[in-house]
C-alpha cells in the first residue's frame, strides 16, 4: 500500500462524515471491516458501524474535523483530531479523538477510535 492510497481513503471518510454522506463511508468500508471504539471495548461490522453513524449524523449538525496530525505506516495511517459539531439544543461538542486505521486494497479493514465519552455523552443524552 502507497501513503497515497491511505491518504485518499482517509480524506473521503472524513469528508463524507462531515456531509453525512453514509453510503460513501460504506462503500469505504471492507464488507468484513472491523470497528473498534474504546467506549464500549467491542468490535463493530459494517452495518452496526453505519447504523450508529446514522444516529450520530441526525443529532449532531455542523460536523466538521480539525485535523491536528496523520501519520501514515505501512498499511494505514494514525490521525489526531478534534470532532466539532452542534446539536439541537444549540450545545456545541469538541471532542478530541485518537483513530488507527488499516487499509487494505483501498478499503477500511480495521479502524480502532480512542475519544473520551464525557466529549460526546450530550449525543447520546
Amino acid at each position: 500500500m502507497v501513503v497515497d492510497e491511505a491518504g485518499t481513503v482517509a480524506r473521503r471518510l472524513f469528508a463524507a462524515i462531515e456531509q453525512g454522506d453514509l453510503d460513501a463511508v460504506r462503500d469505504l468500508y471492507a464488507p468484513d471491516v472491523q470497528i473498534w471504539h474504546n467506549v464500549t471495548n467491542r468490535v463493530q461490522t459494517r452495518d452496526e458501524n453505519l447504523k450508529l453513524l446514522r444516529y450520530f449524523t441526525a443529532r449532531v449538525g455542523e460536523r466538521r474535523y480539525e485535523i491536528h496530525a496523520r501519520d501514515f505506516f505501512p498499511g494505514g495511517f494514525v490521525q489526531r483530531h478534534t470532532l466539532h459539531g452542534t446539536l439541537a439544543s444549540g450545545d456545541r461538542i469538541s471532542a478530541p479523538v485518537c483513530i488507527v486505521i488499516y487499509v487494505d486494497g483501498g478499503k477500511i479493514a480495521r479502524l480502532y477510535e480512542y475519544l473520551d465519552p464525557a466529549t460526546v455523552s450530550g449525543v447520546f443524552a
